[in-house]
């Protein structure tokens, strides 16, 4: 073969790599999606550098030249005055300990969130704008301002240009996350959730989102006239730490970082390493700078890389195991995920036996196969994921039909991405929100099982009726084995469902999901049904609407309800496994015929749930708002301008205390 045909393949290569990695980099940064792995990536960049370095053929749209995300939204944009480039990096410790050289250093956090540019003028902040494509991003000044830690104003009344991270917590993470019903809506990481909030066009959105910022360089400091200015020590023109020094006297949070020497550099690295299980921002590395910022001004930088900087990767911890099997993940939109189930391997000090594949699309380009050979690692030492496969026999038949309900299941074309998805309606998985409501607080009470844990449950078959929830047991190894579980988050959640199997009939009734019974109505039909469960699933649509509250339509929906013999069956096999009290008290009369509103804080009550329970135990029923058939508002603030007290006014009703309440019930 001659060196021309080695070169023209070379260069199809570099096409290749080039168009797959810019296809990767545009579903992360700007569609919230994976097509590759993140080991998959870095070993296609690190072969397209060297292919480049080779070649010397450098396409203009290669990832090497093109840093971070092109700008597709409506926000306005706008150039940078210097292209801001991205960091050369290494995984080895030498490498890192040569490049630092007789050098002092400032080994600090690589946080990963979105880089942000703020300019101060006169103290003032005027401009935000996103890193963008490196030369040019967009502007998000009112949506810098909503983050939780960007100063408004700085005690420099000069003009400044600083530089940092916006970063979503870990914490508020998985709060947000935690708050959306649909699993398959969840966000996909905090990088991506920290990305959409930034470039929003609407700042009380990102305001909702808890971003903050976190200072890393400092990029000029001049006073009002333009003047370059050293500070009061004579510092900023040559010392990095004094420059972050600078800014955490300006109000800035900075990255947390440690001067570093030769000696103790793999120390300080350990300190960091050690530090990752707890540390609440999402980082994926470490980034090691020169001290002095004359020698480092004499550097320059290559077309790639500035000189002054170096990225530090931790080395994933790899091992090499076999794949039993490939498990498909339902979610509630129909989507079926596959996992990847191999033999238990030791990692960053854990033990892995399941990694997510993310799709199909990504199982095809591994060519996985049942029995092969595979390269496991942890990203970023906290997230399983399969970095390749040593045996590619790719003799996986994807199922035709459903793993959870036996539907028809076909492969779909989504933007590029192969998925699977079941296409039964009836599908149990998507239905997984009657079994959220059936285990939230007001219902059955299941506590520390979420959506996404339901969906795991459903998607080995440990759960497919309400009443598998109380046999959990029987699917201890399967469930222990799952991602996110493990033998004492199992044993919690066994002794939360044994907690929650004696129950009442007005939780067993709102946690059905009849249709239109809240909690307010699953008490009161209880309680005239005397707490007796028989009667409560018979009653008739005359008996119904002769109950407060209860109308014809929902009295219509109830009947429907507990006529249809799928439902009674199901109750049927529920009730053999709860501990049903029903034992019951007659209420008392002291507040017969009163309606009540409760507004504001208590002082003297846990929380309003409370109140309100004593006062229908004592007759008298809790409105959510007042009306012209409100008998009290109960406030510990009685000359509020709120809305309810206003209304209360308006309508001659009772502005009652909570002592006031607490006399009327004879406490």
């Amino acid at each position: 073969m001659n060196t021309q045909t080695v070169s023209e393949e070379k260069k199809a290569r570099i096409d290749q790599l080039v168009a797959r990695l810019n296809e990767a980099s545009k579903a992360y940064y700007n569609e919230a999606a994976e097509i590759m792995t993140n080991y998959e990536y870095d070993e296609m960049y690190d072969e397209l550098l060297a292919l480049e370095d080779e070649t010397g053929y450098v396409r203009e749209d290669s990832p090497s030249v093109n840093v971070g995300y092109e700008t597709q939204t409506s926000l306005p944009k706008v150039t940078h005055e210097t292209k801001m480039l991205s960091l050369n990096k290494t995984k080895d410790r030498d490498e890192l300990k040569a490049w630092l050289g007789e050098h002092e250093g400032l080994l600090s956090w690589k946080l990963d969130g979105l880089t942000v540019v703020l300019t101060y003028e006169g103290g003032r902040l005027s401009r935000a704008v996103t890193r963008g494509n490196g030369t040019q991003g967009e502007l998000i000044t009112a949506n810098a301002l909503a983050c939780r830690n960007v100063p408004r104003i700085i005690p420099f009344k000069g003009n400044a240009v600083i530089r940092g991270e916006a970063v979503i917590r870990y914490s508020d993470f998985n709060r947000i996350n935690e708050a959306i019903d649909d699993a398959n809506a969840k966000y996909k990481n905090p990088r991506n959730l920290c990305s959409g909030s930034i470039r929003q066009l609407d700042p009380a959105v990102t305001a909702s989102r808890s971003v903050y910022f976190y200072a890393f360089t400092l990029n000029s400091v001049s006073d009002a006239t333009g003047k370059i200015i050293s500070g009061g020590s004579g510092e900023l023109d040559r010392s990095l730490s004094s420059r972050m020094e600078w800014m955490k006297d300006q109000g800035f949070d900075v990255v947390p970082y440690v001067k570093v020497d030769a000696e103790n550099l793999s120390d300080a690295i350990d300190s960091y390493e050690a530090q990752i299980p707890d540390f609440d921002i999402p980082s994926d590395g470490l980034v090691l700078s020169f001290e002095d910022l004359i020698y480092a001004g004499t550097l320059g930088s290559t077309a790639k890389f500035p000189r002054h900087s170096i990225a530090f990767k931790w080395r994933d911890q790899q091992a090499d195991t076999i794949l039993r099997d490939i498990e498909w993940s339902p979610s509630r939109t129909g989507l079926l995920n596959p996992i990847a189930v191999f033999d238990p391997v030791e990692l960053e000090g854990t033990t892995v036996s399941r990694a997510s594949v993310h799709n199909v699309s990504i199982m095809k380009d591994l060519e996985l196969g049942i029995g092969d050979t595979i390269r496991v690692y942890k990203a970023n030492m906290i997230i399983p994921q399969i970095a390749g496969n040593l045996t590619r026999s790719g003799n996986i038949v994807i199922p035709d039909t459903c793993p959870v309900c036996g539907g028809p299941a076909k492969i779909v074309d989504d933007q590029g991405t192969m998925t699977l998805i079941c296409t039964d309606p009836g599908c149990i998985a998507k239905h997984v929100k009657r079994f959220s409501h059936f285990v939230s607080r007001d219902a059955i009470n299941i506590e520390g099982l979420s959506e996404a844990g339901l969906l795991k449950l459903i998607g080995i078959g440990a759960v497919r009726t309400f009443a598998d929830l109380f046999r959990l047991s029987e699917h201890e190894e399967d469930i222990v084995a799952m991602e996110g579980f493990g033998k004492k988050s199992f044993d919690n959640l066994v002794a939360s469902a044994e907690t929650a199997s004696h129950t009442t009939p007005a939780r067993l009734l709102y946690s059905l999901g009849v249709p239109g019974i809240g909690t307010a109505n699953s008490n009161t039909i209880a309680r005239a049904c005397f707490n007796k469960w028989s009667d409560i699933q018979e009653l008739t649509e005359e008996e119904l609407t002769s109950i407060d509250g209860v109308g014809a339509v929902m009295a219509g929906d109830y009947v429907r309800f507990f006529a249809d013999e799928a439902n009674r069956e199901e109750i049927q096999d529920l009730l053999s496994v709860l501990d049903l009290d029903e034992s019951y008290e007659a209420a008392g009369t002291a507040l017969e015929g009163k309606t009540f509103v409760i507004t504001g804080s208590l002082e003297h009550y846990a929380n309003r749930k409370d109140l309100k329970a004593e006062i229908e135990a004592e007759g008298g029923k809790v409105a959510g708002s007042v009306s012209a058939k409100t008998d009290y508002l109960i406030t510990n603030d009685p000359l509020s301008g709120s809305s309810k007290n206003t209304r209360a006014r308006e309508l001659g009703v009772a502005i009652i205390t909570e002592e006031d309440i607490m006399q009327m019930l004879g406490k």
